[in-house]
């Protein structure tokens, strides 16, 4: 399988970015003690999340304005998250109920307020725990896509640049004013469950607001939305205020550096962007130290090379890109979701092996890549297609 010519180079840094997200999680079963020393020096999680990021950034407002239409957006992104998400989970609560994995803890909280949670893909800003730890990153995506929407609604979606600049501002200074919160800390001060209700209740009347023929509902639903993603991320994070704000701010470069591709800003407007958003993602991690799970080093490592990563990417745009390369990218939805299962299955069966083994680790991946490409066969593929033909029937005239 091959991705779009034109966005080839996109597909390549989705593959590599994927590669590394499980190599670093599987790491945990194969080859502990190397991964133990090498995170200190290099977070390959946060590398790999960071590529992913900043390619959604670049692609998602694209999508959302070459159909300008919101209906047919939040129609196409339904249909392209949703179906191998509902998939896996039903495939993890299956093995878990086999005996032959362990699903999370989910503390006091019910199954339909978790069900509820996870159905927003909002968790991670819930204060709910995440059925598979890697889901927290589509709740920061949806957020991402309610902020999209509400720029687009409220003709603002040019300002890219000055959204990404005002994010890593905003990141650096709570981090020198010394603004910690605690994590879940809005879920903690009204309950989990009536933010569950509340934020489920509030996200579906936006999308459907938003996805109105009316300019008044349009615009009153695209504001909600992007309220309500502002106020989870900035309150109700896990991760620390500073660094989700750094998340916000790298999807929005990846747009502005669209906008410049595209001639919608110039080539050193975009730059400058960069230049202040990395000044300040590296100010940040620097200001705020060392802690428990976290190394300044290993995480400014990680940052700067994903955003040369994208860079080096961006160069070769209008170069050919192996074909291997652009395949990896069109199953790395799949491959993101589909190997924590897999690994937790081993896990909770084989076990976690005490020495470094490579092999293993390379049996890991020639297991999974088929598989993969699979579920993208069987389950991607045929979810886009319907979500397009969905599409073309609800545009407006």
């Amino acid at each position: 399988m091959a991705g779009s010519s034109r966005l080839g180079w996109l597909d390549a840094l989705r593959g590599i970015a994927a590669l590394v997200v499980v190599f670093d999680h599987s790491a945990y079963t194969f080859m502990a003690d190397f991964r133990r020393e090498l995170m200190p020096q290099f977070n390959t999680s946060r590398y790999g999340i960071m590529v992913f990021f900043l390619v959604s950034g670049y692609i998602i407002p694209a999508s959302l304005e070459r159909r300008g239409c919101v209906r047919t957006f939040w129609i196409g992104r339904i249909f392209r998250v949703y179906p191998l998400w509902a998939a896996v989970l039903t495939v993890l609560l299956a093995v878990n109920l086999l005996g032959i994995a362990e699903m999370r803890d989910l503390g006091q909280q019910s199954a339909a307020a978790v069900a509820v949670a996870h159905a927003t893909m909002l968790q991670e800003l819930l204060g709910t725990p995440n059925l598979l730890l890697i889901l927290w990153t589509l709740s920061y995506e949806m957020a991402f896509y309610l902020l999209v929407v509400a720029l687009f609604s409220v003709r603002l979606h040019q300002q890219s640049a000055a959204v990404a600049v005002t994010l890593a501002v905003l990141a650096t200074v709570s981090v020198m004013a010394g603004v910690v919160l605690p994590a879940s800390a809005l879920s903690g001060l009204v309950g989990t469950g009536p933010l569950i209700a509340f934020a489920s209740i509030a996200m579906g009347i936006a999308i459907c607001c938003a996805s109105a023929r009316s300019p008044v509902l349009r615009v009153l639903g695209g504001v909600l939305g992007g309220a309500l993603a502002l106020a989870l991320v900035l309150l109700n994070g896990t991760v620390p205020l500073w660094e989700g704000l750094v998340i916000l701010a790298m999807m929005f470069l990846g747009t502005a550096v669209y906008r410049a591709d595209n001639g919608q800003i110039t080539w050193r407007h975009a730059a400058a962007t960069a230049v202040m958003v990395v000044g300040c993602a590296v100010g940040s991690a620097y200001w705020y130290g060392d802690g428990d799970h976290f190394t300044r080093r290993g995480w400014i490592v990680a940052f700067l090379l994903a955003v040369l990563t994208f860079g080096a990417g961006l160069t070769t745009r209008h170069q050919h890109i192996p074909r291997i390369l652009t395949g990896l990218g069109t199953i790395s939805y799949s491959i993101y979701l589909v190997h924590p299962v897999l690994l937790t299955v081993i896990d909770s069966t084989i076990g976690r092996r005490r020495q470094d083994n490579l092999t293993l680790e390379a049996v890991f991946f020639t297991v999974l890549l088929p598989l993969c490409l699979l579920t993208y066969r069987y389950i991607e593929a045929p979810g886009q297609a319907l979500g397009r033909r969905l599409a073309r029937h609800t545009q407006p005239p």
